[in-house]
Order: C-alpha cells, then structure tokens, then sequence
C-alpha cells in the first residue's frame, strides 16, 4: 500500500516538473506565431535575424537584407524582437564589420 502511494506521488512530482512547464511552451510558441504581422523584427530558431515582409498561411517571408528575402516556416521563429531587447544587444562593432571598417 505504502509502495503505490509513492508511487502515486513520483508521478504527481513528475508531472508538475517536466510536463507542466512544456506545455507552457508550446502555448508560448503558439501565441508567438498567432501574433505575427508585417513589420516585426524576429529571431529564428537557426540565429537568423530579419523583418517579416510578408504572412502567409504555414510560412513568412523574411527580409534580411535589401532585396533579400528568405521563405520560413512559422514555427522557426524563436523570439520576437522588440526595441527594449535592441537596446540591450546593440554591438557597436556589428555595424563597422558590415561596412568593411573592422580590422582583419
């Protein structure tokens, strides 16, 4: 009897350590890729960095150069750019190597 309570209680443990906060997640992702729009600066699973040019129904288009646009599927957005998160990962040097500045 003592052995199927805690039992009972492993599984209990188990379920608010490992399931619960997964599930939270895949709400999260799934909130993410509702809010999606024209115009939002996103991360990719992959690191790539760009703005959505354009939604469509499974995939965005993802302009991440002038004139240069890669198809992605929704759910490889990672993370939602916002102005705040620039302000925290501005790389002034990021800015110099695109320009050709940066010593090599």
């Amino acid at each position: 009897m003592g052995s199927l309570i805690f039992l009972a209680l492993l599984l209990g443990v188990m379920y608010f350590i490992l399931i619960r906060p997964q599930q939270r997640q895949v709400k999260e992702q799934q909130a993410r890729i509702r809010s999606l729009e024209v115009g939002m600066m996103v991360v990719t699973n992959s690191g790539i960095h760009g703005a959505i040019a354009e939604v469509e129904d499974k995939v965005i288009w993802l302009e991440v150069a002038p004139e240069v646009e890669l198809k992605i599927s929704k759910g490889a957005v990672a993370e939602i750019i916002t102005d705040d998160d620039d302000d925290e990962n501005d790389d002034e040097g990021a800015d110099d190597f695109a320009a050709g500045d940066a010593d090599a």
